[in-house]
């Protein structure tokens, strides 16, 4: 897939710290879905490993089972992020502006993007970072669903449907050229009676 920057127009394109000023201490996928997510990360992400959280809420949606060394939340509302009980450190960061991360190369185990990635507009550059704070054979798994704030998702998310949205998230992957064994899998809860939830997943090389 060929990407250009109309693609990541939006309907809003004002600063976004004005729209996540407020803190929205809600969840944006329901309940079963959610269920589907926290399962995923308890399968992927290694014990006892640092996990860095991106573009994070209030909530992380990781196993409450599980103990990991460390849960870096990067995201855009610091009162929700405060919240978070699952962070050991946060970060206030507009990606979309400064899509650099503020962290050393190869300082994580894993890093998971949850029902965000519809908003970025340098989602490769994004991508990239990732990679690069990424240890050799660490997870980086997104997690989306179809819930969305329309007038701040990007207008090809918009475009697209459910299978659209796994091949261009496994663009974003394909194009850093840091992971292999790029995949999407349909987490949805069966019976389909709750949101759907698809997770694209690749491991740093």
């Amino acid at each position: 897939m060929l990407l250009n920057d109309t693609y990541f127009r939006r309907y809003d394109e004002t600063d976004d710290g004005q729209f996540y000023q407020l803190p929205r201490l809600v969840v944006h996928i329901d309940e079963p879905a959610i269920t589907a997510t926290t399962q995923l990360f308890g399968e992927l992400l290694p014990p006892g490993g640092a996990i860095l959280d991106l573009m994070s809420s209030w909530r992380s949606h990781l196993p409450t089972d599980v103990i990991y060394g460390r849960v870096a939340g990067l995201g855009m509302n610091a009162t929700e992020l405060a919240q978070n009980p699952q962070l050991t450190d946060h970060i206030v960061q507009n990606l979309n502006e400064q899509p650099t991360l503020p962290y050393a190369d190869a300082e994580f185990d894993g890093c998971v993007l949850t029902v965000s990635v519809q908003y970025l507009t340098q989602p490769v550059a994004v991508f990239r970072e990732v990679g690069r704070v990424l240890k050799p054979g660490a997870p980086f798994i997104t997690v989306f669903s179809n819930r969305m704030f329309p007038t701040k998702a990007v207008a090809v998310w918009q475009a697209l449907d459910d299978a659209g949205h796994a091949q261009l998230v496994e663009t974003y992957y394909q194009q850093t050229g840091l992971f292999t064994t790029i995949l999407t899998e349909d987490r949805s809860p069966f019976p389909r009676r709750s949101d759907p939830l698809f997770a694209t997943i690749g491991v740093r090389r």
